[in-house]
């Protein structure tokens, strides 16, 4: 069986912000937090159940790693770990916040839950919504969720304030507004537009019967790509989890390991580019 492992580049992101704990007397010894880790992604990754987590990975149990998950969200781990490699990026200059897009997807929750509701476009079923902003190339700045029957319109707000500040490594504020936003015809609303002067961002949403649907496309087609590279975590192509932190905690564990996949992918460019030099 393939034994799971965490990446030397993660690990080392997230060591430093795990919380402190006690070491017990008795009973079983602590599963290592590396180990956790490595269950936890496994289970991102394959989407099998929490109680099905084979013994034999050596990452302790599906219901350790599931509360190992739950108290590091709880913690504010993995809000800190999504912040640290957007700086990171925006440091190295990764991030293109001159534009960002705005969407939302649906997808199944049979299990229900909190934040879940009955998707009109899904004959009624037990849905939940993912709200996302992206910067300029795709790379996931904010997320929040919502029943599947609340309008985008809704959230609009809420998406945008999901958006933490981020740093560049330079003195002064952390930029936290991108200068535009892209968006679809399901935000054409005054209040959408007026949300987004507040926080001066300047809007670019479609206009229903007077744009077509091409307009945009060539903008907010980032944020399809990254909608559909959280679906490839077989875990969050449906929502399984009732607790809405454990499922929020596994999306901002998807959304960072994007970054770092966004990170590496540039660091190893460099590293050939200059091996390429004569």
């Amino acid at each position: 069986m393939h034994l799971p492992t965490v990446p030397d580049e993660l690990w080392v992101a997230v060591e430093p912000i795990l919380p402190a704990h006690a070491t017990p007397r008795r009973g079983r010894p602590r599963i290592p937090d590396r180990a956790a880790l490595a269950g936890i992604l496994f289970v991102l990754k394959t989407g099998i159940p929490w109680h099905h987590l084979p013994l034999a990975l050596g990452c302790g149990s599906g219901m350790t790693c599931w509360r190992r998950l739950r108290a590091w969200q709880q913690a504010g781990v993995w809000t800190a770990l999504h912040r640290l490699l957007l700086d990171r990026l925006h440091a190295d200059g990764q991030l293109d916040l001159k534009r960002a897009s705005l969407d939302s997807a649906t997808v199944a929750a049979p299990c229900g839950g909190v934040d879940t509701g009955r998707d009109p476009t899904n004959r009624g079923k037990l849905g939940c919504k993912r709200h996302l902003v992206v910067d300029g190339r795709g790379v996931p700045l904010g997320v929040v969720v919502s029943a599947a029957n609340v309008h985008d319109s809704r959230m609009f707000e809420s998406a945008l304030d999901a958006v933490p500040g981020i740093r560049n490594g330079r003195r002064g504020r952390p930029q936290r507004r991108p200068l535009k936003l892209h968006a679809d015809k399901g935000y054409d609303f005054q209040r959408c537009r007026s949300a987004c002067w507040r926080r001066g961002i300047k809007p670019r949403i479609a206009r229903r019967g007077v744009e077509s649907r091409s307009t945009l496309g060539r903008h907010r087609w980032v944020i399809e790509r990254t909608l559909s590279w959280l679906n490839r975590f077989k875990r969050l192509k449906l929502r399984y989890e009732r607790c809405v932190d454990v499922h929020l905690a596994l999306l901002f564990l998807a959304c960072a390991l994007i970054c770092l996949r966004t990170d590496m992918r540039r660091s190893t460019s460099h590293q050939s580019g200059s091996t390429s030099q004569p």
